[in-house]
């Protein structure tokens, strides 16, 4: 079955619980209620969502839970056929956002603006210090120009992003994009506004047009 026909795209998707300022994130609703809604709209053939975790919003406190969704990951491909990828696909809420926003990369730094859910508030802190200064960039390997523009066309307000900020975001993407590296996956990022700024249904729909984007150009 893994073996016939196009490559098999697996997704593990996480987000975020409530934070300073955001008493309600919508990327906690997005990501709980996102199998149930692809599975109803109608999957495209071969994609699939092999998990999706909510990560506390602390850098320290999200690692072990992302490493546990990570390790899985590796598990699970290992048991699939070689023909199978995987996508590690996080969603952050931007509160001050108008639109969304497709992150190209990461930074080693975590400079907090206000303490996290664990009241850690670190300043100019190398997230992974073997990886050298807080200087040091790690990108991901899909191409987010032609994501974007492909979920434009289907009408969404979007826009590519270089900077994921230096919060708790940041921080989860960086380790994500370093084990993707290490383990031949892929990793992206994306920056959702609230619910009352975009309302849920188009943001659902949005995340079921990234997935359905993400898989056809795998």
């Amino acid at each position: 079955m893994g073996s016939e026909g196009p490559p098999s795209v697996t997704f593990h998707v996480t987000g975020f619980k409530k934070f300073h300022g955001v008493s309600d994130n919508p990327t906690e609703t997005i990501v709980r209620n996102l199998e149930q809604y692809i599975n109803k709209k109608g999957s495209p053939k071969g994609l699939t969502i092999g998990s999706c975790t909510i990560l506390e919003t602390a850098g320290q406190g999200a690692v072990v839970p992302l490493y546990q969704t990570l390790q899985s990951a590796v598990s699970k491909d290992i048991q699939q056929s070689n023909s199978s990828k995987v996508i590690l696909l996080h969603f952050g809420v931007n509160s001050g956002a108008t639109r969304f926003a497709i992150e190209h990369q990461a930074v080693n730094e975590a400079t907090f603006r206000c303490p996290d859910e664990m009241g850690w508030k670190p300043q100019k802190v190398s997230i992974i210090p073997s990886d050298g200064g807080i200087s040091k960039a790690r990108k991901t390997f899909l191409p987010v120009d032609d994501i974007t523009k492909s979920l434009a066309k289907m009408g969404y307000d979007v826009i590519t992003s270089d900077d994921a900020g230096r919060f708790v975001c940041n921080y989860v993407y960086y380790h994500s994009l370093r084990f993707a590296e290490q383990n031949g996956m892929k990793s992206l990022f994306v920056h959702v506004p609230l619910f009352q700024t975009i309302n849920e249904d188009t943001q659902m729909q949005f995340a079921a047009s990234l997935l359905e984007v993400l898989a056809s150009i795998c």
